[in-house]
C-alpha cells in the first residue's frame, strides 16, 4: 500500500491515482490517500449509458453473481435475489416501465435486483415456522442493504473484466409491473436495476466529481459547520464538469431542490409505502 499525495504523479497507474482523485474531487480533493490497483480502479468507476452490442463473456453472469455473494450480508441471512434479464423484448419491456431510458434496451445484460424475503417465508411454512420477523420494516431495509451491498460488488468486478454498468433507480417508477414482468412472489420487492455492457468508445463517459470530503466525513460527532462552504465548493467544480462536457446544467443545490422537492418529481416512487404493501409487506 503506497501513501500518495493528490500532486503526486507517476505512481501505480502513471498519471493514475492521482489524477483520478483530482477528477473525482475536483478542486477540493484531499491532502493524500493510500494507493493500490483496487483503489485506482474505485476512483475510476463512472456510469456508462452507451454501449456497443458486442456480446458480453461467456459465464459473465454467474461471475457477477459470485462476487455479488462475497458481499457481506446481515447474519448471514442472504435476503436478496437477482434476476438477469437478456431478451431484447423483455428488455424493453422494463425499460418502458423504467422512464423508458434508451440505454436499458441497448446494454447486452440488464440485472434487476430484488429484496427478497419469500425465500423466508417458504422456510418457514417447510418447517411449520411462523416468521413474523418479515413483516416488518426492518427486514425489508435488510433485504435492500443485502441486495445494495451485492450489486455493489459485481459492479468493481465487471468494471474489473473492462465492463460498464448504471444503475437505474427508475426501476422503482413502476414496481407492481415490474413485479409482474419478472413474476415476482409476494415479499419480494424490485430495488433497483443494473445495466451492463462494453462501454461505447464513441461516447464515453466521465469521472463525475463528488463532494468534498468536508460534506460527508464527520469526526466522532456530526458537525454540520462545514457544510454550506463545501456545497458552495461542489456547485463551482460540478458547474466546470458540465462546461467541460458542453451541457447546460443545473447547479447541484438547485437540482437537489428539484429532484426532491416536490413529491411529483419522484416519478410515483412517492408511493412506495403503499406499493410494498401491496407486494407483500405489512411493513409493521
Amino acid at each position: 500500500m503506497t501513501r500518495v499525495s493528490s500532486a503526486a504523479v507517476g505512481d501505480e497507474g502513471g498519471s493514475g491515482v492521482a489524477s483520478l482523485l483530482a477528477e473525482r474531487y475536483g478542486e477540493a480533493r484531499p491532502a493524500d490517500i493510500l494507493s493500490n490497483a483496487v483503489i485506482g480502479q474505485l476512483l475510476n468507476h463512472r456510469s456508462v449509458r452507451a454501449f456497443v452490442p458486442d456480446t458480453l463473456p461467456e459465464n459473465v453472469i454467474e461471475t457477477l453473481v459470485a462476487a455479488a455473494q462475497s458481499a457481506s450480508t446481515s447474519s448471514n441471512l442472504q435476503v436478496w435475489s437477482v434476476v438477469a434479464v437478456e431478451n431484447p423484448a423483455h428488455k424493453a419491456e422494463l425499460a418502458a416501465l423504467a422512464g423508458d431510458q434508451d440505454f436499458i434496451r441497448q446494454a447486452p445484460l440488464f440485472l434487476v435486483w430484488l429484496a427478497d424475503l419469500s425465500r423466508v417465508r417458504a422456510l418457514g411454512e417447510a418447517h411449520e415456522v411462523t416468521v413474523e420477523g418479515t413483516e416488518f420494516l426492518e427486514s425489508l431495509v435488510l433485504g435492500v442493504v443485502d441486495a445494495t451491498l451485492a450489486a455493489q460488488n459485481a459492479v468493481v468486478a465487471l468494471e474489473s473484466l473492462g465492463l460498464g454498468s448504471v444503475y437505474v433507480g427508475a426501476i422503482r417508477n413502476r414496481p407492481l409491473e415490474v413485479a409482474e414482468s419478472l413474476k415476482l412472489p409476494p415479499y419480494v420487492f424490485p430495488v433497483f436495476g443494473l445495466a451492463i455492457g462494453y462501454p461505447d468508445p464513441q461516447r464515453p463517459a466521465s469521472v463525475k466529481p463528488r463532494l468534498p470530503q468536508a460534506a460527508v466525513l464527520h469526526r466522532e460527532t456530526y458537525d454540520a459547520s462545514r457544510q454550506p462552504q463545501a456545497v458552495e465548493t461542489y456547485d463551482r467544480v460540478l458547474d466546470a464538469f458540465w462546461k467541460g462536457q458542453a451541457q447546460e446544467h443545473p447547479s447541484w443545490s438547485q437540482h437537489v431542490l428539484s429532484r426532491l422537492g416536490r413529491a411529483q418529481a419522484l416519478k410515483g416512487r412517492d408511493r412506495l409505502f403503499a406499493l410494498a404493501r401491496a407486494l407483500g409487506f405489512p411493513l409493521r
